[in-house]
């Protein structure tokens, strides 16, 4: 199912999200959060998002999100140097 998923321009996700501690809220703890998701929307990291909202007590301080596409194209480079070796 993950294949499918990638060949329909899903993405490995990772959110970093900071949220307060709800017997401390002036310290922030730190969740990694990743899936498969479509960039730029973002839909499953949203439905994870509105779940916290709703169901965890400590509240969201921000979300870094960073995602990368898993199926490219093959990258061709060229070498710079040529070594003989004997």
């Amino acid at each position: 199912m993950s294949l499918v998923r990638q060949l329909q321009d899903y993405r490995l996700t990772t959110a970093e999200i900071l949220y307060h501690l709800p017997d401390h809220p002036n310290l922030l703890q730190s969740y990694i959060w990743q899936d498969l998701d479509i960039a730029p929307r973002y839909p499953v990291l949203h439905k994870f998002l509105d779940f916290w909202k709703r169901e965890i007590e400590g509240s969201l301080h921000s979300v870094r999100v960073a995602s990368a596409q898993l199926i490219q194209p093959a990258k061709v480079g060229h070498a710079d140097t040529l070594l003989t070796l004997h």
